[in-house]
Order: C-alpha cells, then structure tokens, then sequence
C-alpha cells in the first residue's frame, strides 16, 4: 500500500525555537525533499508573512519531479463569506496546485478560541472547503485538535469532520496537535472514522509532547490512514512534530508500506543533516536511523559479535538509509574493536599489538583521555605497534615563554628542539598564545622534511577540564581538529599541565597526517565540492 509523505519542515518546523530559515534555505531544503521523493510539500502560511508569500511566487519556477507544493491557512473567519475573506485569498494567490485548510475541531477551541457557536464553526469548515473545491484545488482538511476535541465532544467532533467531507474535502487530517494522546487511543478513533467515513482519505498529523508522535503515526498507519504528515528531524513547536526521518523507514522497512523509491531511500541520512545545518542546529547524533551514533558501536562483545556478523547488533544495513557503521575505541572496547579500526585505517596489525594499544588505551581514558573523538590518535597508536614502526622525529626538549609586556601587551614564544633523521633541529616561533607558538615552531623545524605540512590547518582546539575541584591543578584533556584540503582528523592529549597535553595531541595530529592519512582510504572527507552544497 502507498503511503503520501507530507512535509511541513517548512511551516510547523520553523516554529520550533530557535529555527529561523530564510527564502533560499526554504528553496533548498524543497528541491533535495522533491529529490527525496516526498509528495507533499507544505511550503508555509502565505498570509503570515512576507518570506512566505515570497516562497510561494519563488517555488513555482523550480523544476520540482515528485512533490506538490501545498499552502497553509485557516479557515475563513467567523461571520465571513470565503469569498474575499483575508485566510482563503491569501490562500488563493499562492497558486499552489493543493492547500490545507485546518479548522477546528474541539469545541474548547470553537467557544473560547474562535468565541463562537458550534454550528458556525460548521458552517466555516464546509462554505471554505466547498470555495476552494470551486476553483479546482486538491483539499486537504486538517482537523486540529481531534483526537482532544473527540475527548470532550465526539458527537461534535465527527460533525466537523461530516462538514469537510460535505465541502468535497479530497482528504481529512486527524491531528493530535497538542501531542498528548496514546497509540492506543488515535488507533481507536482512526478506526471509528473509517466506519464513518469508508470513502473518505485520510491523514495523520501528530506532535511529540508525549514523546510518542512516531508511535501514533505508525498506529493510525497500521488502522487504515494513507498520508502522513510530519517533519524533518523531528522539528516543530515545543517538543516538535513527527520525524520523517524514522516515520519514513519504519514504515518502509519495518511494516511493508510504500513511502519513498528504495532507490531514494539512502539519501535519508544526508537529507537529516543538511537540514540540521541549514537551520543552524547541531545534528542529534543519537537519531534513529540517521544519526552518527544510530550504528556505532563501543562495548568489547558488541563489536566481537558484529565482526562475526553484522546484524547480531544491528536491526537494519546502514547502508539503506544512507548510513554506516562505526566502531568506537574507548576503556570499554575489546580487542575487536581495535582490529576494526586497523582495518578501516588500512593498518596491517596483529592481535597481539591490537592488544597492547587496547591496554595502552584503558590506561590512558583511565588517566582523562577519550578517544571516541578522537580517532587519529587510535591509529597513530596501531601505527607504533607496528614491529617497522620508526618515529618522525624525536623529542629533546621543548620551551614555552610568555611574558606580558608594558609595551607589547601579552607574548607567548616556543623554542622546539627534536631529532630528525638523525639531525638535530632546534627552531622558536612567537605565537598569540602558547600553543600557538608551539604549533608554529614544531612546523617550521619539520616542513623542510615533510613539506606537506604546510597543507595542514589546525582547525579547532578545544579544552576541557575534567576535575575542576582541583582548581589550577585540575586534569586537562585537549582535542584538536586539523585539517589538509580534503580530509579533518581530530587527535587528543591529556595532563595537569595544558601546554603539554597540547604537545601531546600537535605529535598525533602531525603524525597521522603524515604516516597514517595518505594510506587511509576510510577517512571520510569533509570539504565538499560545491555542487554538493548547493544541493
């Protein structure tokens, strides 16, 4: 069975805190849902405000393939004709092949909300369906607040709906916009609607304040209901609306529907978080499906069980929704879990020296290290196990000054002193801080040697003090991302002395640009080109 997917990331997405999108964000995010293969696309309220009516003048010159965009909007007001009334017109005007008209439903909503009777509320809900309808629009009628409203009144809940249907509504949205009802409950009135109303389409719209909007939409789904509406990530109003991004794989993998082309199904992932960071969020790694961690694994028998076969620990192939799979190393791991990361770093390591770094490592995650973040360190680690294993450079020493000056403000010197094929090399570099300067001497003493150091940028340094009861004598750990042009590869280092712990994490991040990254065929790549960012 077929089932409509209809977005309203653009509408009741934007509502959630903290979401402001700008006309091109809105035109993005609606060409990759068309290539997605999305059906309904709600693009916004076009009598709300300027950047939606914009939107809906804008749209129309995409070359959309699968979608049809949908205009939101009420219906006409109380006392009021839906010809000329300011809700249906700007509706109108925005030329949209399908609108969606919410009316109400509860009569809390119609007396207090709209503070009128309840035959008038009727009497809005058919006159503005059966206008639309007129002018040859698919109509789609959103009932808000049924499943509260049916509660307090279902005799006159199931009269709003009658309404609708008599207006030539071509579907019938049931919503649980405050999101507080159970699975078991929207079953129940999904089913008693059908027997109503067998002709009619029907749709579901739910929200997540009872942290339950998937399993209600998969509920009215398994009772008969053939739209969906929801949202990307999950996105909306206080604790937000249904996410498509589980919804749709559920649905599909999991219960046999029809939502989306297998073949579209593995852009899900990359779907999620484009739109996490086009809206300026951080992207929940911890997302079903499509986050980092849907398919990461860090417990020793967990990772033992998955080498053996994959789906010991894992309820889908990554692969189908655009995912993959992960290995975590951490004081928690087994031996398995370095052998993976071996293999994914392309390092040929026996057991017994997977071992002996998984031993290293307990140890230092015991002493403020993590590496979960910090994945280039684990392979500089495997690296030197190696029995051929020979250093870069060694360390004879190391000196950071900083003074503050009258006249030069702050000052922060490095002097660096290291063996280097057999040469001893001693370089100082001034910095606008410590490390800083440390960075900077370090480079310019091995540059002349490995010239491809130059391509490397250190691209964020982060601290993190892990007992601050201990006050400037407090355990310090160090994360510092860098990067080459086309690849970023973080590294970490740990101490009660900061500059040292960065020294610590600078030597990984050089090594394994150098000895372990131009071999790495694994290394996600994170600068992309820019037909991809403008997909």
């Amino acid at each position: 069975m077929q089932i409509a997917i209809y977005d309203t990331t653009l509408r009741d997405g934007t509502q959630r805190e903290g979401i402001s999108l700008s006309l091109a964000d809105k035109l993005r995010i609606t060409r990759m849902l068309d290539q997605m293969g999305v059906h309904y696309i709600e693009g916004g309220w076009p009598g709300s405000n300027p950047r939606d009516a914009a939107y809906f003048e804008a749209v129309r010159d995409l070359p959309l393939e699968h979608a049809q965009i949908t205009a939101f909007g009420s219906t006409c007001r109380k006392n009021s004709d839906p010809h000329g009334d300011p809700n249906i017109s700007a509706l109108v005007d925005a030329n949209t092949p399908v609108v969606t008209v919410v009316g109400k439903t509860s009569m809390l909503h119609v007396t207090d909300v709209l503070q009128t009777t309840g035959p008038e509320n009727l009497r809005m809900i058919r006159d503005s369906v059966t206008y639309l309808k007129s002018l040859g629009k698919e109509v789609i009628y959103d009932a808000e607040h049924f499943f509260d409203g049916a509660k307090l009144d279902e005799a006159y809940a199931l009269e709003t709906i009658q309404a609708a249907v008599d207006g030539g509504a071509d579907w019938v949205v049931l919503c649980d916009t405050n999101g507080g009802s159970m699975p078991w409950e929207i079953e129940a009135y999904v089913n008693q609607i059908r027997q109503a109303f067998p002709d009619m389409q029907l749709g579901i719209h739910t929200h997540n304040d009872g942290e339950l909007a998937v399993a209600n939409t998969l509920s009215a789904v398994r009772a008969g209901v053939t739209q969906v509406q929801g949202t990307i990530n999950g996105y909306g109003e206080r604790c937000g609306n249904a996410n498509l991004c589980s919804i749709i794989p559920d649905l599909q993998l999991k219960m046999g529907y029809a939502c989306i082309s297998d073949e579209n199904l593995p852009q899900l992932t990359r779907l999620a978080r484009t739109v996490a960071e086009i809206a300026n969020l951080a992207p929940d790694d911890h997302m079903a499906y499509v986050g980092r961690s849907a398919f990461a694994h860090k417990g020793g028998i967990h990772v033992a069980a998955i080498r053996r076969n994959p789906d010991s620990y894992q309820h889908i192939e990554p692969t189908l929704v655009g995912n993959e799979m992960r290995v975590l190393v951490s004081d928690l791991s087994g031996r398995g879990n370095l052998m993976s990361k071996a293999e994914e770093f392309g390092l040929d390591v026996t057991s017994d020296e997977a071992v002996r770094v998984l031993d290293e490592i307990k140890r230092l995650e015991h002493n403020g290290y993590m590496f979960e973040g910090a994945e280039a360190s684990v392979a500089v680690r495997l690296q030197r196990a190696r029995p051929d294993y020979v250093p870069l450079f060694e360390l004879i020493d190391f000196t950071v000054l900083v003074e503050d000056r009258q006249e030069r403000g702050a000052l922060s010197e490095a002097m660096v002193k290291i063996l280097i094929d057999g040469q001893v090399v001693h370089t100082a570099a001034e910095g606008n801080g410590p490390v800083n300067a440390l960075d900077l001497a370090l480079r310019k003493a091995l540059e002349p040697f490995y010239p491809q150091i130059e391509d490397f940028q250190l691209m964020d340094y982060k601290v993190r003090i892990l007992d601050g009861s201990n006050a400037t004598g407090a355990m310090t750990r160090v994360l510092i991302d860098t990067q080459n042009g086309h690849r970023l590869w973080s590294t970490v280092g740990a101490g009660t002395n900061i500059i040292h712990a960065s020294w610590l994490a600078l030597v990984d991040s050089f090594e394994y640009g150098l000895c372990v990254a131009p071999n790495d065929d694994a290394v996600r790549t994170v600068v992309y080109t820019e037909q991809e960012q403008s997909a």
